[in-house]
């Protein structure tokens, strides 16, 4: 990932009026890494999973930090079946980021919707929500409902998902 993508997602969101506020770190690969760079405490702070199924369906799943995920429950909650993690070279291909680098605003890079964005209900409880702007060296603040409209524009409907309610029972 570049600086130039980085500033052309910049470029995006104003285009669309979104405001943000973005600080920049040491680059950070683990949520613990970012908590002990973090200089905003309000907010959300989220952590990222791509994943994909057997079929080569692809989730990318947005949630709280500190959320704690079962993989097998979570494949299931979002209809996926049995999900694991994609390859660094799938990350790069249909994210364009790296590895560590995984963010909701990676969206833009899927031009060919491949990619089902699916966030966590409890992230868009508190504004602003904190993500990486396609590197891990800077964390941008957005608020919850314009990270939904980014989204939107760049041809990804999320489904937002609330892990905290009872999974449906198994058939």
């Amino acid at each position: 990932m570049t600086s130039s993508s980085r500033d052309a997602l910049f470029e995006r969101l104003a285009a669309l009026g979104i405001e943000t506020e973005t600080v920049v770190h040491p680059p950070v690969f683990t949520v613990e890494e970012a908590k002990a760079h973090r200089l905003r405490h309000d907010g959300t702070h989220v952590k990222n999973l791509f994943l994909r199924n057997k079929k080569g369906a692809m989730w990318l799943v947005v949630l709280d930090e500190d959320r704690a995920v079962d993989l097998k429950d979570l494949g299931r909650r979002i209809g996926a079946g049995h999900v694991s993690f994609c390859s660094h070279e799938r990350l790069r291909q249909h994210l364009g980021v790296e590895p560590g680098s995984v963010t909701p605003l990676a969206a833009m890079m899927d031009r060919d919707g491949l990619v089902q964005v699916v966030l966590d209900a409890k992230i868009l409880a508190r504004d602003p929500v904190h993500c990486h702007p396609l590197t891990n060296d800077h964390t941008t603040a957005i608020r919850g409902t314009d990270l939904v409209r980014f989204l939107r524009a760049t041809g990804h409907e999320p489904a937002v998902l609330d892990l905290d309610a009872p999974a449906a029972p198994s058939l």
